[in-house]
């Protein structure tokens, strides 16, 4: 922690945000870098990509002297902390008063980083790039800059194309550029003395000063909002970032059996069948609504039937297991989750299940409250192996499957 804050003091951020803008707005549409972008004003934007690179790193915020209201409700909360100068007629002008600003700090940093407010997508990688190549070499500025790809033509005045001009070498500058404070503020104060030429960025006063600055690889996506369509790929850029969630599938087993006993029918999910037996248990012993409610309950951790419907309580003898199974599937509901499938085996050498699988399907389908084309029951022997091969009881096998909202990233 001692080491991030003094790293973070080493650094201050000046956010130059006293231009009008309104190339990429439009007409009537306020200075860019109020204009919202994916919900949150451009210069919001801007100040978290700084903040999430340093927290406790010291930011001047350079308005213009109309945009007081402007500012307040674009960073409402996210101003704590953020020292707000105005800015003066030219951006030269307003980046020395950012400067002077964080020199007038009780603890000035050493370095100093001038941003476009309208520069949103600058990232921790870039960030750290630039702070490395100032450790390096502290006494050179830094900026991070893009190779020339397209072929560059000069022309003029009326279109007509008078050279092409070879791109060996030439670069897109960018923002943050960075500099030690105490030189660039310098550079700034003799050039507002001396200079009678208007510098496009602080860069071009170190190159006027003959200090030297240094070339990190910029990043493509840290674009600058200029134009209104600068703003539509800046949507298309927030909406492709936006990690995909996914649904939060689980899938819930259950078991359960119950020993045959004389008597004149089995309750089986839902669906009385004439037999010479009955299955013993404390309710209706129904083993498939009892599989597919811990099934249920599986997908919300909610423990198992007994823990819900414990057979010591009397309230509970004979009573109908689609009480539990309804229970199960409102538990499911009530945490978020949708039933998508259930799927129910039962295990038994008779009686036949063949001529009331229909039956259970829409039992069960109405129970839980879904289509009946999302239940499944099936039935198979035991080849008469073991207890069920002797019917001396029935087995039920159940599978639930639930989807829940996600409440996490993506991985």
């Amino acid at each position: 922690m001692y080491r991030n804050l003094q790293s973070a003091r080493n650094h201050g951020v000046i956010i130059v945000a006293a231009g009008r803008g309104e190339r990429a707005s439009g007409p009537g549409m306020g200075p860019k870098q109020y204009r919202h972008l994916g919900g949150r004003a451009v210069i919001a934007r801007t100040l978290d990509a700084f903040r999430a690179w340093r927290s406790e790193i010291p930011i001047v915020v350079v308005r213009h002297a109309d945009d007081e209201t402007l500012l307040r409700e674009a960073l409402a909360e996210e101003a704590n902390g953020v020292l707000v100068v105005t800015g003066g007629a030219t951006r030269q002008e307003s980046v020395l008063r950012g400067l002077e600003a964080l020199h007038r700090l009780e603890t000035p940093p050493q370095f100093a980083l001038i941003h476009d407010a309208a520069r949103p997508f600058v990232t921790n990688g870039l960030l750290d790039a630039i702070s490395a190549a100032l450790e390096e070499q502290s006494d050179a500025g830094v900026i991070p800059a893009l190779p020339v790809a397209e072929t560059i033509k000069s022309a003029d005045p009326a279109g007509h194309i008078t050279a092409t001009v070879p791109r060996a070498g030439l670069y897109r500058a960018q923002t943050p550029q960075a500099f030690a404070l105490e030189d660039i503020l310098e550079v700034h104060r003799r050039a507002a003395a001396e200079a009678g030429t208007e510098f496009t960025d602080d860069a071009s006063l170190y190159e006027w000063a003959g200090m030297p600055v240094r070339i990190v690889p910029g990043d493509a996506a840290n674009i600058k909002l200029t134009w209104p369509g600068d703003f539509e790929e800046a949507e298309r850029m927030l909406a492709s970032d936006q990690k995909p969630t996914l649904p939060d599938v689980r899938v819930g087993h259950g078991y359960d059996t119950h020993q045959l006993v004389p008597g004149d029918h089995v309750t089986l999910c839902g669906v009385e069948i004439a037999h010479d037996r009955r299955l013993s248990g404390h309710s209706d012993a129904d083993v498939g609504f009892h599989a597919l409610t811990d099934a249920l309950l599986a997908t919300v951790g909610e423990g198992d039937i007994g823990s819900h419907f414990p057979p010591s309580d009397p309230q509970w003898k004979g009573a109908a297991s689609h009480i539990f199974l309804s229970h199960a599937a409102k538990l499911v509901r009530d945490a978020g989750g949708r039933i998508t499938h259930c799927d129910v085996t039962l295990i038994c050498e008779a009686p036949k299940i063949g001529p009331h699988r229909d039956a259970m399907r829409a039992s069960i389908a109405s129970v839980v409250g879904i289509g009946v084309e999302r239940v499944s029951v099936k039935a198979t022997t035991n080849e008469r192996i073991g207890f069920i091969g002797r019917e001396e009881g029935i087995v039920a096998m159940a599978t639930a499957t639930a989807v829940f909202p996600f409440e996490g990233e993506a991985q």
